[in-house]
């Protein structure tokens, strides 16, 4: 499935390019304006020209991404044929954004504090969108009698939490493809949902 859901790559400009590698290597509080704008190949006057704060390079670095991951899960949901395809789709959709995009999760999430009271609001709430998502499938799923759990809501915040880990640990070239990890998560998310088969 790698590929399916997104682009090859989630284009930012140079200015978040180089905020997201050194947001990556050092933190959001580690890194300097400096910093960025040296690996951007621009001063820091240059920098502020495009890009007031550091909080507002990570501010657009959650817009693009979270967009991207919107437009990919309802593009999923909308193609799937039944109840359960809907719930692989949309799960194959998140595994697949956290592997090949897991610098740009792991940052957007992990800096959620980092973020202006008003942006940081937006994107919790974006987020919030995305593992209703889940929730919506599961719900269906139990009023088909797909799903056994009574939790609807706990499930999805847990397999947005699993899909969410996959940021941390995968690595292009690892012994599991992005392939493989949809199939074996997938499975263990249907589980989590109590699917019954």
């Amino acid at each position: 499935m790698t590929g399916s859901h997104f682009p090859q790559a989630i284009v930012f400009d140079a200015c978040c390019t180089a905020a997201l590698s050194c947001f990556e290597q050092n933190g959001f509080h580690g890194t300097s304006i400096r910093q960025i704008a040296s690996a951007a190949g621009l001063s820091v006057p240059g920098l502020y020209h495009h890009y007031p704060s550091k909080a507002a390079l990570l501010e657009k670095l959650c817009e693009v991404s979270m967009g991207e991951l919107h437009t990919a899960l309802v593009q999923a949901r909308d193609s799937a044929k039944s109840t359960i395809d809907r719930f692989n789709r949309l799960v194959a959709c998140l595994l697949e954004f956290h592997a090949e995009f897991g610098a740009v999760a792991f940052v957007t999430y992990s800096e959620i504090r980092a973020l202006e009271p008003g942006p940081r609001a937006q994107h919790i709430e974006s987020r919030r969108r995305v593992e209703q998502y889940i929730t919506d499938v599961v719900t269906a799923g139990v009023s088909e009698g797909i799903f056994e759990t009574s939790e609807p809501r706990h499930v999805a915040r847990a397999i947005t939490h699993i899909c969410l880990g996959v940021a941390q640990w995968y690595r292009p070239g690892g012994p599991s493809s992005v392939e493989e990890i949809i199939e074996i998560y997938t499975g263990i998310c249907q589980d989590a949902a109590r699917h019954v088969r």
